[in-house]
């Protein structure tokens, strides 16, 4: 493989932990563009082929969705949202929007027509740009409600070749609508990139809402820069790096990855066809940069788990001796202890014969920076990867900091902490516990909120609403959500968040949410894993018709309390979960009770679900 190389930074237009002011990403994105050209800065599969997208391409399509948007009356911090998948056409509208001064704000498309209309309603859209013929619906639904919305614009047009509207634009024909201003007044576009400045808000991100309504985190550019600047020191990336974006790119983690860093540090961002090909497409593009959420790793550590378990004796038998090897490598590395000779060369073996192939199912066999973030993630998990090799770091963040905090750096990957605070943030602990953060990434407030901007941001310190400490080697504990904090009746302090944790290790557990909150003992509600727990009832032959009649199954309920039971053997008794109950209904992102990315919102589901609860005491 070529060797890796770094990318020659221009000083005047990067930042280097001194300087931001004046430095914009559109500013960067300029530079770039004339230091790649005709590289392939992005790659999109369609039809299961990958086109490649240069430099050059990526710049074109920006600067003539910023002239079309100026034609269309869009001026200096007006609003423009996105719903859609990933795509390229996803990052030309927001690099587009950002490069004439706009708010680019994106939307999940798993969001319901009421949640949409909110957003777009609370930051004043003018252009709302939609993936398709679903998206539209929604537009078409809330836009008479919406005084300041324009203009619509989809990027799919498959079920709409015959539709018109006055107010409504195809992509292709949006981006002719720029073409005449931009041959009479070929500067414009760069005159509007060079009057930006770093103080500029660039985008707006609606947090998930886990209490109530989503509120706009607003970000400028040097919020932007510098937690890009702040991960790339923490850990190195590379122009020759690959990254494959398939999380909601409307997630601060998602557009750090395939926009901001990818234009500091000038990798290739590779789009998935849709939910479905993921498994198949990380395997053909085999990315060296690889992010996921807690959800993603459990589900990879549980198909493995079930396909072992599926195997012949032989199998299983090579898999546990070769995992007891890796086991004591793993702890080895992790503690920083030198590895005896006979320890390296049965790894080596096992590795040609069982990591090297599972690494190779995963299509991470090149990553050489793979890590978690966004929901805290159990250490088992982490160090089930460590044995097979790769060397999974935590990562910790929120909307508020631009994303980094915290990472684990080096080769110092302590299990069970989120590691240290990265380069150029600062970390302390408020007498209460909660975790405070100072930096430039942390944002500029909360879109038409000065009172809880106020109250969130003090002194330049963002109180993050976690709790917390710092252990004697300088890394980050998080013990839970400050609101989170369970104190039961008998008045102990339970962190339920670790005992969740332990609970969707299970290969069979989706998620759960702990109660206990001025009670006797504690108690949980159960997501079941559907897909492994269906495959169990028809292993097994359990009778079920449907998700509800699968979770009443006393099979299945007697598969889950094992679970319980295991996890259990690992909590003092006061931390022990007395009664479970299995949520039965099948949650989706369009629920209330779960966020778009997939966490279960707890005052919602202590709302829903409280005649479950009850019945437990």
């Amino acid at each position: 493989m070529e060797k890796k190389k770094e990318v020659e930074i221009t000083p005047n237009l990067y930042y280097e932990g001194v300087n931001t002011n004046n430095i914009t990403l559109p500013q960067l994105f300029k530079q770039r563009v004339k230091q790649y050209a005709k590289r392939v800065a992005l790659r999109e599969k369609k039809l299961g082929l990958w086109a490649d997208i240069s430099w050059n391409d990526y710049y074109h399509y920006v600067r003539q969705v910023g002239y079309s948007l100026l034609a269309l009356g869009c001026k200096k911090y007006d609003s423009v949202a996105i719903i859609g998948e990933n795509c390229p056409e996803w990052l030309y509208i927001d690099l587009g929007t950002q490069s004439i001064g706009g708010n680019s704000i994106g939307v999940y498309t798993t969001n319901a027509p009421n949640q949409v209309k909110y957003i777009l309603e609370h930051s004043e859209v003018k252009f709302f740009f939609v993936e398709n013929e679903e998206q539209l619906d929604k537009a078409l639904l809330i836009r008479d409600q919406l005084p300041f919305l324009m203009k619509v614009i989809y990027w799919d047009d498959e079920g709409l070749k015959d539709f018109r509207d006055p107010n409504v634009l195809y992509f292709e024909d949006f981006l002719k609508v720029g073409q005449e201003m931009a041959e009479k007044d070929p500067d414009l576009f760069d005159q509007k990139v060079s009057e930006l400045r770093s103080d500029d808000v660039a985008i707006i991100v609606y947090t998930s809402g886990t209490t109530g309504p989503p509120k706009g985190v607003m970000l400028t550019h040097e919020n932007l820069l510098s937690a890009a600047t702040s991960l790339y020191k923490a850990h190195p990336v590379y122009d020759t790096d690959e990254l494959l974006s398939y999380l909601p790119l409307c997630h601060i983690g998602e557009r750090t990855w395939s926009l901001t860093l990818a234009i500091s540090r000038c990798y290739t961002v590779s789009f998935t066809e849709n939910a479905e090909t993921v498994p198949q497409d990380i395997r053909e593009i085999a990315p060296t940069i690889f992010f996921g959420v807690p959800r993603i790793w459990e589900k990879f550590y549980a198909s493995i788990v079930l396909t072992v378990k599926d195997s012949t004796r032989l199998e299983k038998f090579i898999y546990r001796s070769a995992m007891k090897i890796a086991e004591k490598v793993a702890r080895r590395r992790l503690n920083l202890e030198p590895i005896p000779f006979n320890l390296r060369i049965l790894y080596k073996f096992f590795d040609l014969v069982v990591y090297g192939n599972t690494k190779r199912i995963l299509g991470l066999q090149r990553c050489h920076f793979i890590f978690s973030g966004a929901a805290p993630i159990a250490p088992d998990v982490l160090f089930f990867f460590h044995c097979l090799g790769l060397k999974m770091r935590e990562i910790y963040g929120q909307t508020e900091s631009t994303g980094s905090i915290s990472l684990h750096q080096g080769d110092c990957i302590k299990l069970g902490t989120v590691g240290k605070p990265v380069p150029g943030v600062e970390v302390k602990i408020a007498a209460d516990g909660e975790i405070l953060v100072k930096g430039k990434g942390v944002c500029k407030g909360y879109s038409k909120d000065e009172a809880l901007t106020a109250t969130t941001i003090v002194d330049g310190w963002l109180h993050t609403g976690d709790i917390g400490n710092i252990d004697s080697e300088g890394n980050l504990i998080i013990t839970d959500r400050k609101k989170d904090i369970i104190i039961t009746a008998g008045g102990k302090n339970i962190t339920p968040q670790y005992i969740e944790n332990q609970l969707k290790f299970s290969p069979y557990i989706n998620d759960a949410i702990v109660i206990g909150d001025r009670r006797k003992y504690l108690s949980t509600l159960i997501m079941i894993d559907e897909e492994n727990v269906v495959k169990y009832a028809q292993d097994i032959k359990i009778p079920f018709t449907t998700y509800a009649s699968l979770t009443k199954a006393p099979e299945v309920n007697q598969l889950i309390q094992g679970e319980v039971d295991q996890v259990n053997i690992k909590l003092s008794s006061v931390e022990q979960v007395k009664h479970f109950r299995l949520i039965d209904v099948k949650l989706t992102a369009e629920d209330d009770e779960l966020t778009p990315t997939m966490k279960l919102k707890r005052k919602y589901m202590e709302e829903r679900f409280k005649h479950l609860i009850e019945s437990m005491y």
